[in-house]
């Protein structure tokens, strides 16, 4: 896809999840890699009122190319792009059952939400939280490189999502997964619960590549 279809789907797919309240504001972030860097949403506008023309372009040494300037999250993108290679596109929201989720005392840090779905398994993985930082502190870029090989998504403490994909279609779909995924979780709440089990999980490898 070249670029200026790419622009064009990282609008449409801002305004869809903004529209349908995934994320509030000026809050959340998209980005997606291209030959020569990668194009990312600009800080302080809604993914609802994105203009193709300004989004921002960042080279491999993540120096503003055009466009307005990029999100404050920057750190972290490139930190996973530089760790996860088949990352093309990773999408950062403030979801309000996944935060939810990243401000839960008790969850597991290596595993916040359990494997509940097939579906959850497939498209999200295993999901660490990463410790509290401000947003755009650069020590988080620190923080989730350690992870993005391994994972394809994390979750910021008492902040919100991160989920990388093969493609921004993929990467939308995943995050949305995790999105109803939290809403699930929360919603059983402490009743007893069937997770799928490791023979499960293990066929969702096999059949499906999961990686959890």
């Amino acid at each position: 896809m070249n670029e200026s279809k790419l622009r064009e789907q990282i609008c449409e797919f801002g305004r869809s999840i903004f529209d349908r309240g995934l994320t509030a504001g000026s809050s959340g972030n998209i980005s997606v890699r291209v030959e020569d860097g990668w194009l990312m949403t600009p800080t302080n506008v809604s993914l609802g009122r994105l203009d193709p023309a300004r989004l921002s372009k960042i080279d491999a040494q993540g120096k503003v190319l055009a466009g307005d300037p990029p999100t404050k999250e920057l750190p972290l993108h490139l930190s996973v792009y530089q760790v996860r290679k088949p990352a093309a596109a990773i999408v950062h929201l403030h979801s309000v059952y996944s935060v939810a989720v990243s401000v839960m005392k008790n969850v597991d840090p290596k595993n916040a939400i359990p494997p509940l779905t097939p579906y959850y398994v497939m498209k999200v993985g295993r999901l660490p939280v990463i410790p509290y930082h401000r947003p755009g502190d650069p020590k988080v870029a620190d923080a989730i490189r350690s992870l993005a090989d391994r994972h394809a998504a994390v979750l910021l403490a008492n902040h919100g999502p991160v989920v990388s994909g093969p493609s921004l279609d993929g990467a939308v779909n995943a995050i949305e997964e995790l999105e109803e995924t939290a809403k699930l979780f929360l919603t059983l709440g402490d009743r007893p619960v069937r997770s799928l089990d490791e023979a499960q999980i293990e066929d969702l490898r096999r059949v499906f590549g999961a990686e959890w």
